[in-house]
């Protein structure tokens, strides 16, 4: 099923057509005016025409897409007013998640599928400090040591820094203070509660691209609000899940519809006090993803949020009302007004601040990817549930999730933290040798031939040897 899903009705009747959906997206609006319910229609659109859907619940308000709506007073009035016939509540196919794995099936990542950068970000690092740590990955890299856990990063930085001046001829030079800078944030981290998803096993991005038997594309909602408490861990962890998908999904051209929609609520966390060197990548992926039939929907409150290069690729346009009680707040309404295609009957600098509750300026891309003028436009009421679940819905759901049990028990395997402490028991067995220089065993050839052959093997089998767009790895990455 293609035939789009109505969203919206103002002089017409407004549709998001499924072969425009992948060039991406904003929903913004003061608080109170809209925004989640018009997240939670659009959702319903995109998963009725079978397309998965990706987005995090930071209120708890977006689970009730799992269950039926009903009618009320509200809804009534405004199936009238659109005049919509045959309307019918129903639920959606949901699969909850969770990073702490209490309200959904645990998400989990390793620390080499994150990546230096990415990481870096997430530990609030300097320049100097991110230099040291691509070395550490570079070193992990080198002698096959998978970091799959903070253990492993943990037990690798103590290595490096007990060993700093025998890497620094092939390395360069690594600070023993940006070392111990990069250890007290690793604690800050785990006190912020970061490190549960670390580990193993980590997320199959495939089990986010699943239909249900009667076509309909899955949503995959995120339970983030205890993540939201810790923004750069919340923007760094739905960055790192885009970055994911434009490495693993292939070209896909231009589809008929997206193989996947994410939304990214909370948008500025994501640019807030961001390096330009992530601004970059960030820049980087929102303009290719679509190429892999990816749509990126940003959400947050106003369109100034989002930088000017990221906003001129947003096509499809929700604009809910607007407050000017101080000058940035009207640059705000001044500027929103201004990204929409010019309507001659409608003054929408005007109008943003005169929206009621669940209507909004809106402007989809036609079928030749040309912006429509915009319209004052009443948003669709949900078919399923407005608000949250109760814990046993909650329960029921995950139950009955084809994925129940699969990401339930975490596992730790052999990896960095185990190998490093293996070698330093067995280090005082080790027999005497010759010395070439105090402290340090010169190798025999065949020793020296051995370690580069098993130095190149290493860097094969424990990260592939690619690095992503964003520092996460690509090849070998399902190690199950």
């Amino acid at each position: 099923m293609n035939e789009p899903v109505l969203a919206a009705k103002g002089e017409h009747e407004l549709f998001i057509l499924p072969g425009m959906a992948n060039r991406h997206g904003l929903i913004s609006g003061a608080t109170g005016t809209g925004k989640t319910v018009t997240l939670q229609v659009l959702a319903e659109n995109f998963s009725m025409i079978g397309v998965p859907v990706f987005m995090a619940d930071v209120k708890g308000d977006l689970a009730g897409l799992s269950r039926p709506g009903s009618e009320n007073p509200k809804i009534a009035e405004r199936i009238n007013r659109i005049g919509l016939s045959n309307f019918v509540f129903g639920e959606l196919p949901v699969i909850f998640w969770c990073p702490f794995g209490v309200q959904g099936h645990p998400v989990r990542t390793t620390i080499s599928e994150m990546g230096p950068l990415l990481l870096s970000r997430l530990l609030n690092l300097n320049d100097t400090q991110t230099g040291v740590l691509t070395l550490v990955f570079e070193i992990a890299d080198d002698g096959g040591l998978l970091l799959l856990d903070l253990k492993d990063l943990r037990s690798m930085l103590r290595y490096v820094g007990d060993n700093s001046s025998s890497f620094t001829t092939e390395y360069g030079n690594i600070s023993r203070a940006s070392i111990g800078a990069i250890q007290r944030s690793l604690i800050q981290l785990e006190n912020d509660g970061g490190d549960v998803f670390f580990g193993e096993p980590s997320l199959n991005l495939d089990d986010f691209l699943q239909t249900d038997a009667n076509g309909r594309g899955v949503i995959n909602i995120l339970a983030a609000d205890k993540l939201i408490q810790s923004p750069a861990i919340y923007a760094t962890f739905l960055l790192w899940l885009l970055s994911e998908l434009f490495e693993q999904l292939s070209e896909a051209g231009d589809p008929e519809k997206p193989r996947l929609v994410f939304f990214f609520d909370e948008a500025h966390l994501l640019f807030d006090n961001a390096p330009k060197a992530l601004l970059d990548k960030v820049e980087q992926v929102a303009r290719l993803i679509r190429s892999k039939g990816v749509g990126v929907y940003f959400v947050t409150q106003i369109p100034l949020d989002i930088p000017d290069i990221i906003l001129g690729q947003l096509g499809n346009k929700v604009q809910h009302a607007l407050r000017a009680y101080t000058p940035r707040d009207q640059k705000a309404v001044r500027a929103s007004a201004e990204t929409f295609r010019t309507n001659p009957a409608l003054d929408a600098e005007r109008i943003l601040t005169e929206l009621g509750v669940g209507e909004a300026l809106v402007s989809f891309l036609d079928k030749e990817g040309k912006p429509n003028i915009v319209e004052r436009a009443l948003i669709r009421p949900p078919f399923s549930r407005i608000g949250p679940v109760t814990p046993e819905e909650r329960s029921t759901v995950i139950r009955n999730s084809l994925l129940h049990g699969v990401y339930e028990r975490a596992v730790d395997r052999e990896s960095a933290y185990e190998m490093l402490r293996d070698r330093a028991e067995s280090a005082p067995a080790a027999k005497p040798a010759s010395k070439s220089k105090p402290g340090r065993r010169s190798d025999s050839p065949i020793e020296a031939m051995a370690k580069s052959a098993a130095r190149s093997v290493g860097r094969q089998v424990a990260t592939g040897l690619v690095r992503g767009i964003l520092g996460s790895f690509l090849g070998g990455r399902r190690r199950r």
